[in-house]
């Protein structure tokens, strides 16, 4: 019978990809929202002086809106989607290695009953 636990040193090697992974997607948060603040902050002097040249402050606070909305739409968008992405390729990094160390583990003499007892008999 298989069983769901994995032996120590396994469990070792895998934490230093966990933690590599937190830290670029930390990294990746950061600097995106560095870019996106200084690029807000540019918008809002370009705004100012456009209200200050102009002083028809309705009208491009239309455009500011639109824009403003777009960038923090975008940037939201972009991180939850590159999260999801980072998380489950991380987790098949994470399986495929320890399908590989499992299948040494295991070895060829055993491999068809285990394989067998996890996914049942192949149907041809």
């Amino acid at each position: 019978m298989v069983t769901d636990s994995k032996p120590p040193a396994l469990d070792a090697m895998l934490k230093t990809d966990e933690l590599t992974a937190a830290e670029a997607e930390q990294t990746r948060w950061r600097y995106g929202f560095l870019v996106t603040v200084i690029g807000m902050i540019a918008i809002l002097v370009a705004f100012g002086a456009a209200v200050f040249a102009t002083r028809e402050s309705a009208v491009l606070f239309a455009g500011l809106a639109g824009v403003v909305g777009t960038i923090m739409g975008a940037y939201f968008g972009i991180q939850a989607g590159q999260s999801g992405k980072a998380r489950v390729e991380a987790e098949l990094a994470k399986s495929q290695e320890l399908v590989v160390r499992l299948a040494a583990y295991v070895g060829t003499e055993h491999a068809p009953r285990v394989v067998d007892e996890v996914l049942g008999r192949r149907r041809s």
